[in-house]
């Protein structure tokens, strides 16, 4: 038995919406993976389709950037999607920082807008 994708997915306040047109649009690709996503993003998601496979975490400024952070440092988050808001401070600015970093340290596809997450969506339904 192989174990599915393990995507984390979590969105700043004026990306939310497109992250949630984005798994719409890849329902497909999404739809038998295992999903993580911070509080607010990841109700959001299952609004829009309940189906999917989506553990929700804390809100990403309560700590679940935190977590996902942690999923990272323990090998078991495969790709990172974070639509993040360049034009918008963050309160929470370290944490994410931080998650990023952890991303980058570990070597896994992360994604920070819908043009990049295409290129891994395809890349990987090619694999």
């Amino acid at each position: 038995m192989t174990v599915p994708l393990a995507i984390g997915l979590v969105a700043h306040d004026d990306k939310k919406a497109a992250l949630v047109a984005w798994a719409i649009a890849h329902e497909d690709f999404l739809k038998d993976k295992a999903l993580f996503a911070t509080g607010t993003t990841g109700g959001r998601i299952l609004e829009a389709l309940p189906h999917l496979n989506l553990v929700r975490l804390k809100s990403g400024p309560l700590g679940g950037d935190q977590q996902l952070g942690a999923m990272i440092a323990e090998g078991r988050l495969d790709v990172l999607i974070f639509f993040v808001d360049p034009l918008s401070p963050q309160p929470h600015d370290v944490d994410v920082k931080a998650l990023i970093r952890l991303a980058t340290l570990a070597d896994i596809p992360f994604a920070c807008n819908p043009a990049t997450a295409d290129l891994i969506v395809g890349c990987r339904e090619e694999a």
